[in-house]
């Protein structure tokens, strides 16, 4: 009688959201997924891919749902294609002190057809709040989100680097596509 007494406790103090929900874990599909990012000088641009990002969410694939985030990449997986520009991009972000990059949501609002995702964003040893929208297209065997961001370099403490005298813009463009298996 007090295991049944027990178990109808725990029954009702658990919300019945948690206790039928279909939450579960989904890591992005390395080979498939990808963050690039961009900057801009008056005399041209670079670009940079990492298929190497360790991104997990919380999903609930019944309601279609993305309930968490997180995000991390090592600086040094970023390919331009230019070892040489690489190299002195690692010096630039101190990829030695900091070698990784992470994103960790803190809430998500679903939108029409989007997401707008907040969390913090550590880079270069600052942590900021972040806001950025993000595109879901559930299939019936992936899940493939897409989206773009903007940061300030000087606000994550980065001194720009120059070329000819003149810095590169103080804005970094990411574009992310991240591939989930369901």
């Amino acid at each position: 009688m007090k295991n049944t007494i027990l178990i109808l406790t725990l029954f009702l103090l658990i919300p019945a959201s948690t206790m039928f929900s279909q939450t579960k874990k989904l890591e992005a599909v390395k080979d498939q997924s990808y963050i690039t990012y961009k900057i801009t000088h008056p005399l041209h641009e670079v670009e940079a891919k990492s298929k190497d990002a360790y991104c997990v969410i919380l999903a609930d694939e019944a309601k279609k749902q993305i309930k968490e985030v997180a995000v991390q990449v090592d600086v040094t997986s970023f390919d331009s294609g230019n070892s040489n520009r690489d190299s002195h991009a690692m010096e630039t972000v101190d990829a030695i002190k900091y070698p990784d990059v992470q994103f960790t949501s803190t809430s998500i609002v679903p939108k029409k057809d989007s997401l707008e995702i907040t969390g913090n964003l550590t880079f270069h040893g600052v942590t900021k709040k972040l806001s950025f929208e993000v595109f879901p297209n559930w299939m019936k065997d992936k899940l493939i989100v897409n989206g773009k961001f903007n940061i300030s370099l000087t606000a994550y403490k980065i001194k720009r680097p120059s070329l000819f005298l003149i810095p590169i813009s103080d804005k970094c463009e990411f574009t992310l596509k991240e591939v989930f298996n369901l």
